[in-house]
């Protein structure tokens, strides 16, 4: 990524793919929320999954694995009698929490401005 100076930021093409790969790893429907609910340190399998409204068990656990592959998550097992199961964000990432922030509020204040946009555009379109 380049910034020649002029304010303008230009991407190369590596960029670009670099990012697509990025925003389909965390950009699902579900890795964010799991990012955002580890956000404030270890959570447990069962109140991630009852913190997240609508996911099932097998989709939170895909999602974990995920995120525990590409290095976002870390998964401690504790040798309890039910074993209990610790997710936390790891030190990577911990890094996302700013960036998905950043996007959440952007979404929060432009929502409104894209809703009216897609009314218009359903309506001018036949």
């Amino acid at each position: 990524m380049k910034s020649p100076g002029n304010g303008k930021m230009t991407l190369s093409y590596e960029d670009c793919v670099a990012m697509r790969e990025i925003l389909s790893l965390i950009g699902d429907k579900w890795s964010v929320m799991v990012i955002v609910n580890l956000s404030e340190g270890a959570v447990r399998f069962s109140d991630l999954k009852r913190a997240i409204e609508g996911i099932s068990q097998r989709v939170l656990t895909h999602t974990l694995r995920g995120l525990e592959r590409d290095g976002l998550v870390k998964r401690t097992v504790h040798p309890t009698k039910p074993p209990s199961v610790n997710y936390v964000l790891t030190a990577l990432g911990r890094t996302l929490i700013d960036p998905v922030s950043a996007l959440a509020r952007w979404a929060h204040q432009n929502r409104p401005e894209i809703e009216r946009a897609r009314e218009s555009f359903e309506r001018a379109t036949p």
